[in-house]
């Protein structure tokens, strides 16, 4: 699989998320990305390799790439245990997300909050390197991900932890406002057109809606709802350590 542009780059080079092959670097471009990937590149071990940008070109699919990008093997995962264990964990479960690019949105807002983890059903959007990792800013390769194949197990060994579970689901729901967030969770956000499954809301502690200003009647995108939900966590938790 092939990343473009220095800021996926980057991501992959810094956080040691997958293995990279190699990196492709135009000769005629010339930036601080460039050169801070080239020198981490090098005190990593990683091998690159500077070309014109004829040979580049046959490399990259898009015109946005600034003249860098890189050959990556599989995203790695972590045990869900891993993610549980964290001090106070705030960890997103996103499932039925159809579009990397709304899957990637998504992850750029759940890693500026704060979340501490990810979890995924094992077929995901991770394997669309290309396009996740662009639309999340690099997020998507930051965040402890947790690939699982049967995630209401998952919930049920969460609760050892005394780590609670929420839905994004308006059916039997309180204001996600009137939740008490600041606890040890894990928010389950589905995708707009199947939503989450029933392993994942029958093994919840309950469901939470986010209020409209309007008489809208549709659901948000599952980016929307990531970064509601998400930084609705972050603001009670900085709260309740300021007071």
């Amino acid at each position: 699989m092939i990343v473009e542009g220095s800021i996926s780059v980057k991501a992959v080079l810094l956080s040691g998320s997958r293995p990279i092959e190699e990196i492709f670097i135009d000769r005629s471009k010339k930036s601080k990305d460039i050169s801070f990937i080239i020198h981490e590149a090098e005190r990593k071990n990683v091998k690159t390799n500077i070309m014109d940008t004829e040979n580049f070109s046959l490399i990259v699919n898009g015109r946005t790439h600034g003249g860098v990008a890189a050959e990556v093997g599989e995203r790695k995962y972590t045990d869900p245990e891993e993610l549980f264990a964290a001090e106070n964990p705030f960890i997103i479960l996103l499932e039925g997300v159809e579009d990397p690019y709304n899957f990637g949105d998504a992850l750029r807002s759940l890693y500026a909050a704060g979340a501490t983890g990810l979890i995924v059903p094992e077929r995901n959007w991770m394997s669309a390197a290309e396009t996740v990792v662009r639309a999340s800013a690099g997020a998507s390769e930051y965040i402890p991900t947790a690939a699982c194949a049967d995630l209401g197990d998952v919930i049920l060994r969460s609760k050892k932890y005394g780590i609670k579970t929420f839905c994004a689901e308006r059916r039997d729901a309180i204001p996600l406002y009137e939740a008490d967030l600041t606890c040890p969770v894990i928010m389950a956000i589905g995708g707009e057109l199947r939503g989450l499954s029933r392993k994942v809301t029958d093994n919840s502690d309950g469901n939470l809606y986010i209020p409209y200003g309007s008489n809208f009647r549709n659901a948000l995108s599952a980016s929307a709802a990531s970064a509601v939900c998400a930084f609705e966590i972050m603001r009670q938790r900085q709260q309740k350590d300021v007071g």
